[in-house]
């Protein structure tokens, strides 16, 4: 008798570990669910929005790009500004909007002090937001 109860206590030993097979199953569920639905919680409804006599704003997104040639000349969105004219010129551009971004764009020829001249003059008109922009690699 004492061996037929040690032979049943050892077939219904105890497992230990966690079983996480159901937990993948409901996430995977979720993930489904959430992946039908999210599109459909982007549905815009349409509104007729009423007219203001108020003038828009310009436009935040155009960009102001100052270009720093290899002869050294200056341009302000593609026209030619001169350095004396660049920050009356910047604040007529972006109605003296000084919070926006300022591209600059110099050729690789132009010395290092030149640049940090035309980087100085940015900073004395108060257009602190300057990105420096570059060739992406491989495109020439």
């Amino acid at each position: 008798m004492a061996r037929r109860n040690h032979e049943e206590h050892s077939e219904l030993e105890e497992n230990h570990e966690i079983n996480v097979t159901p937990f993948i199953d409901v996430m995977l569920v979720l993930l489904i669910i959430f992946m039908v639905a999210a599109p459909l919680a982007t549905v815009s409804l349409p509104v007729e929005l009423p007219v203001s006599s108020q003038q828009t704003p310009p436009d935040p997104d155009t960009p102001l790009q100052v270009t720093l040639a290899a002869d050294r000349t200056l341009s302000l969105n593609d026209a030619s500004v001169a350095r004396d004219q660049l920050a009356q010129q910047l604040d007529l551009l972006s109605g003296s909007n000084r919070e926006q971004r300022v591209f600059v764009l110099a050729d690789q020829r132009v010395a290092y002090g030149e640049l940090m001249q035309l980087m100085d003059q940015l900073r004395q008109a108060v257009y602190l937001k300057v990105a420096l922009v570059a060739q992406e690699q491989g495109r020439q």
